[in-house]
């Protein structure tokens, strides 16, 4: 169809779908072939681009003094067609565009709104380029078109496929759907979706493709039985796919007939709207489909423009052909006579030309769902904006050389894509329309849901938008309460892999399966993870631990020997015990002191190494409790000090005791005053001073302080006293087991003496207590864990007081309180006498 103007569009639509070659023989010609199969919405197509301008024709503010015309083509769903209309358009081979003889002039067309496939747009686009002739697609989605250096020219007002796929991709995670299948087309169209959607899944939402299926071209029972079966094993419930109306309508054959249901099917806009699909028998199957589909808009004027189309207005004669012809023989069911060549069909009335176009109920009229009409709408009045703004250049500030402008009658398709690339103006529907450096216009698409009513009628409705500006990006909004979902629940469908993993676990992948499918592993002790679908856990402070859920961190429990624990209570006990039985007995002796018995054992000596087991015994509570630096500090120096003090005590008694045993012999006497009152003390504060000055030396250079061990539990902070310094630990046990062996020695060689020199005997005993349970304290202390050592510690000096105390004081105290009767000078002489 074509229209005179003084600038002229050219179009490409699909009005048939059906193209029938010829045998090709030598003398066929390309004009053999012929369309069949009228497509009413493909016709309605071409007519919006004829109505859009005529309305701009009749806008004295848009294009004023200028003329536009059109010449429409026909591509019969067929490349070899719609290549050879857009070649047809750009050179003028045709006899619509009579050129000069010299070249000269405007061009046969300034730009194309078309082709409506992305393989035919790539192709034609490809050869196009080339003149830099703009071509404005409205239905061409391809992403691989918005490369600018092969597709120079190209521009489109429908979203690509990659904004597509983002918006798929966006209502996958709306519903936390992470295992979906995806069936493309094998075209153009569909592999570079494919390429697209495995890359962008992976990366914006972490979900997986459970499958990929390419569906073929033309009748192939057996590949789409495969597929099927394929669709019905997997454990994906959404199946998202982007193909044509009639790969679905194959598809949907045998999904019926192996009667595959319970799948939320997510339709790509080229079969959103497909109304073929939206029949009672598909339903069980389709319904609640949720789509992508083209800008819907409003075209105030275009049911009227429609109805004016009469086959009286548009013949052959009037710069048009047969197509309108076509059109009302394939609406009214009636053929013109002579009918066109092809269209003979027996059984069909006349044509008058005067039938009523109101009164017959035909998609063609239907403008309620105007989608890819308003993109060609939209792409007409971009070049018409463009061209306008080119036209209103002003001489000497133009953008091309030299400052010029491009005047109406040398235009040059390069000067209009020029301006074409700047274009943005606001349509009467209110959406703005400019391209980015691609070509691409701001992307916005409505979001179907395909409703089941009772009756069984079905209802395609909106149900959100996903667009994208320059503000705000890529925005998705739905109103989840419209949609209907065709499933017993009346919910969303649960489609993953597998189940989230909750907090206090870790995925770990399912070895040779899609990062979906994972096992939830346990963390590990000491490790968490607070939040779902945790990739790894995360180790706790160094003063906590993880809880047993693994799911957040805790402080560790802290161990110490406690006054609030059984052990903590016995020791303290004991301790208070021996404590309270020091004091009784050095009552006894205070009370008793002028006793022979006291006074026979040296009162002085045995009042000091009373008071130095007292303290012995008061040293071992610094052991218990929370250890602090002072503690730390105090506890081994007062042990040492006080064990020293005690020793030291018991080894001068011990002397002493020799000494008077020597004294007693002839010529002994002499020994006595190495050993008196004042010897006795320098002694004791000597070998006592000795532990003090090692105990300073100790502090001063490596002092004990407290310390928080985790080594013997994960989940525990042991709090302990570490020594500092090893050596001056060794040193200080050494130092007081040097004493106590010298007074077991010194003591083991006064054995034999007479009774009345017992003490030595006792002493004795005494040191062979205390060493047994120092001996055998070091390999349970080395062997002890935590608490425990200290314990042992306590354990030791208790059971070494307690032996010092029983050993040297019991016998004594039992002759004092019981036995008075030996408490005598002349019992004990007496006794002494008898056995000499």
């Amino acid at each position: 169809m074509h229209k005179s103007g003084d600038v002229i569009l050219g179009g490409l639509f699909e009005v048939h779908y059906t193209s029938v070659f010829p045998e090709l023989t030598f003398t066929s010609e390309p004009n053999q072939l012929s369309c069949q199969g009228f497509d009413h919405p493909g016709f309605r197509h071409a007519m919006t681009m004829a109505f859009a301008i005529d309305e701009i024709n009749k806008n004295t503010n848009l294009l004023p003094n200028v003329t536009l015309g059109y010449s429409l083509y026909d591509n019969c769903a067929t490349l070899v067609i719609g290549f050879s209309a857009a070649l047809s358009m750009a050179s003028g081979r045709e006899e619509q565009f009579p050129l000069q003889e010299n070249c000269l002039g405007t061009p046969p067309v300034l730009g194309i709104v078309g082709d409506s496939f992305s393989t035919f747009s790539i192709a034609t686009s490809d050869v196009i380029g080339l003149f830099k002739l703009p071509i404005v697609s409205y239905f061409a989605t391809c992403s691989c078109l918005s490369d600018r250096q092969r597709f120079p020219s190209f521009f489109r007002t429908i979203p690509s496929d990659a904004f597509q796929v983002h918006a798929m991709i966006q209502i996958l995670k709306r519903f936390r759907w992470t295992w979906a299948g995806l069936l493309v087309s094998d075209d153009d169209y569909g592999l570079h979706v494919a390429r697209t959607f495995q890359l962008d899944l992976a990366e914006s939402s972490g979900g997986c493709l459970a499958y990929l299926e390419i569906l073929p071209w033309g009748d192939n029972p057996t590949e789409l039985k495969r597929i099927v079966e394929v669709m019905k094993k997997s454990t994906a419930r959404v199946v998202i796919v982007f193909a044509h109306q009639i790969h679905m309508i194959q598809l949907m054959k045998e999904v019926v007939r192996q009667n595959v249901t319970g799948l939320q099917w997510i339709a790509s806009e080229a079969w959103t709207a497909a109304a073929v699909l939206q029949t009672p028998h598909l339903m069980p199957y389709l319904g609640g489909t949720l789509g992508i589909a083209i800008r819907k808009g409003e075209i105030p004027g275009l049911k009227d423009f429609l109805l004016t189309i009469r086959p009286d207005r548009h013949d052959s004669n009037n710069s048009g052909n047969s197509m309108v012809r076509q059109f009302w023989e394939h609406t009214f069911q009636c053929r013109f006579a002579p009918p066109p060549a092809g269209w003979v069909e027996a059984g069909r009335a006349e044509c008058t030309g005067d039938e009523d176009l109101e009164k017959v109920e035909s998609e063609f009229l239907d403008v309620s769902n105007l989608r890819p009409e308003y993109n060609i709408y939209k792409a007409v009045y971009a070049l018409a904006y463009a061209l306008d703004n080119m036209l209103s250049c002003v001489p000497g500030r133009g953008p091309f050389s030299r400052h010029s402008c491009a005047t109406l009658q040398s235009l040059e398709p390069w000067q209009l894509m020029h301006y074409l690339e700047m274009v943005n103006f606001t349509t009467p529907f209110g959406d703005q329309v400019s391209f980015d450096q691609n070509g691409d216009a701001l992307p916005i698409y409505d979001i179907m849901n395909w409703l089941w009513l009772p009756d069984g009628r079905t209802e395609v409705q909106n149900v959100g938008e996903v667009k994208k500006s320059a503000i705000k990006g890529e925005e998705l909004t739905i109103e989840e309460d419209k949609i209907f979902w065709n499933f017993e629940s009346k919910q969303p469908p649960w489609s993953v892999c597998s189940e989230s993993c909750p907090p206090g676990t870790r995925m770990a992948r399912k070895k040779g399966q899609p990062i979906c499918c994972f096992y939830c592993v346990l963390c590990s002790e000491g490790k968490i993870s607070n939040k779902t679908d945790s990739m790894e856990c995360t180790s706790c402070p160094q003063d906590f631990w993880s809880s047993p859920q693994r799911d957040h961190c805790v402080p560790k429990k802290t161990e110490f020997l406690s006054y609030y624990e059984p052990l903590g209570i016995c020791l303290t006990a004991v301790s208070l015990l021996g404590t309270c039985t020091c004091a009784v007995v050095l009552g006894i002796f205070t009370y008793y002191r002028s006793t022979p018995m006291v006074r026979a054992n040296n009162s002085e000596l045995s009042f000091l190494l009373l008071l130095s087991l007292k303290l012995c015994f008061l040293c071992s509570l610094l052991f218990i409790g929370r250890p602090k630096p002072w503690t730390c500090q105090l506890r081994h120096a007062a042990f040492g000090i006080s064990f020293v003090l005690c020793v030291s005590c018991i080894l001068v008694k011990t002397m002493v005791v020799l000494s008077v045993f020597k004294a007693s012999k002839p010529g002994g006497g002499a020994s006595l005053k190495w050993f008196g009152a004042v010897q006795q003390r320098g002694t004791v504060i000597l070998l006592t001073s000795i532990q003090a000055a090692i105990c300073t030396a100790w502090l001063v250079s490596a002092s004990p302080a407290p310390h928080k061990n985790t080594q013997y539990h994960n989940d525990k902070i042991v709090y302990e006293c570490v020594v500092g310094s090893t050596v001056g630990f060794a040193v200080l046990l050494g130092y007081i087991g040097l004493l106590a062996i010298l007074s077991f020695l010194i003591a083991f060689l006064a054995r034999n003496l007479p009774d009345n020199f017992n003490e030595a005997k006792l002493i004795t005993f005494s040191m062979l207590i205390f060493c047994a349970v120092w001996v055998a304290f070091v390999p349970a202390y080395v062997n002890s864990p935590g608490k425990y050592a200290v314990a042992v510690e306590v354990f030791a000096i208790l059971a070494s007081s307690f032996g010092l105390l029983v050993a040297l004081f019991g016998p004594k105290c039992y002759i004092i309180l019981l036995r008075p009767e030996r408490n005598t000078k002349k019992a004990i002489m007496g006794r002494g006498n008898t056995k000499s």
